[in-house]
């Protein structure tokens, strides 16, 4: 994986929250970071395609309207 170096205004609480978790998890602020990006980015990802298609879901005996 290829690292790129950015700026991020980050404000004092945040900073102190990042700090803890660093210390209790014995890593550096920067991978705390660099997880919390990568989890909101995954979250908000878009799919190209459908996770199952139709034919892999069950109808569970739904009524369609």
């Amino acid at each position: 994986m290829t690292l790129k170096r950015i700026d991020v205004d980050v404000d004092d609480s945040d900073l102190t929250l990042i700090k803890e978790a660093a210390g209790r998890l014995g890593t550096s602020q920067a991978e705390i970071i660099r997880e919390g990006i990568h989890r909101i980015a995954s979250a908000h990802r878009v799919w190209d395609e459908p996770f199952v298609t139709d034919e892999e879901t069950s109808d569970l005996g739904g009524h369609a309207r």
